[in-house]
């Protein structure tokens, strides 16, 4: 990399986690894994762990927005991705500036619709859901649900291992305008399916299958999969590869992950650089 060619420069717009395992912490680090420039707009601030979320102060929309503005009126974005947004305000904030920057130049835009943290610790006000719907799906590359935050999304009960539910799910939420990765780990059983759903061609979907790992590394997971997925669309990769590759990445840092708190710990984002431990 010379001075005269810089790394793709990414933009997250999310809430910091004091554990370091998922939000911001996350977001920058699978960025720098990636060999991406990372940049922040901070949502909201958690006094958070493996176990719980013990504390939230949500920072004011205003100053979200001049976070946003700061950062692309200076150094420039390639790619952003979302992820904690906490209420409807700094909703309607990141929507307003997004569609401000993005009219003048389009860029790939993730949305992990972030609602509840892995201890189960709600993250997004009720009333928040559909601003989230209506203001930032529209503006959206692709949005990661998991099945919990499909099912809140769409008001659809999404079963176990019904894939038929699923790609309407998934067709439901690309009316909206993005593509579609509705994320299976909440699911049972051995295997994990991805579904990747693209409006723009519908009778397609693409099913990712991947082995469950055994392990309670899980924490920043949904984080650390729409931010790989973020850099490789910033790089210029197509969906389905960049799905593809954002997913495996995720596969490795889960195996190589350290056993980290007494919850549900962190990934190794580094994995590629810090092998798994010994056992």
């Amino acid at each position: 990399m010379t001075a005269g060619n810089p790394p793709p420069r990414l933009l997250t717009i999310a809430g910091s986690d004091s554990g370091g395992g998922a939000g911001i912490q996350a977001d920058l680090k699978a960025f720098a894994a990636w060999g991406t420039y990372g940049m922040s707009a901070l949502t909201a601030v958690t006094a958070q762990n493996t176990v719980a979320v013990t504390g939230v102060v949500t920072l004011p929309p205003a100053f979200v927005a001049q976070q946003i503005d700061a950062v692309f009126e200076d150094l420039g974005v390639d790619a952003v991705k979302i992820g904690m947004l906490a209420d409807a305000a700094v909703i309607n904030a990141v929507a307003d500036r997004l569609e401000y920057w993005l009219a003048r130049r389009a860029v790939p835009v993730v949305l992990d619709p972030v609602m509840v943290a892995k201890s189960g610790d709600a993250l997004l006000a009720d009333d928040a859901v559909d601003q989230l719907r209506t203001r930032l799906l529209p503006l959206a590359t692709v949005v990661t649900p998991n099945l919990p935050e499909a099912e809140r999304l769409t008001g659809r009960p999404l079963g176990l291992g019904r894939e038929a539910e699923r790609i309407a799910a998934a067709r439901v939420l690309g009316a909206y305008g993005p593509a579609v990765l509705l994320k299976g780990g909440h699911d049972t059983g051995p295997e994990v399916a991805d579904l990747l759903f693209d409006p723009r061609q519908p009778e397609t979907p693409r099913w990712f299958r991947h082995p469950r790992l055994a392990t309670r590394a899980t924490h920043g997971t949904g984080c650390t999969l729409s931010s790989a997925l973020a850099a490789r669309l910033a790089a210029g990769v197509a969906l389905e590869v960049a799905v593809g590759e954002a997913i495996d990445y995720l596969q490795g840092a889960l195996a190589a992950a350290w056993p980290l708190g007494h919850g549900h710990g962190p990934v190794n984002h580094f994995h590629r650089v810090f092998p798994a431990p010994k056992p």
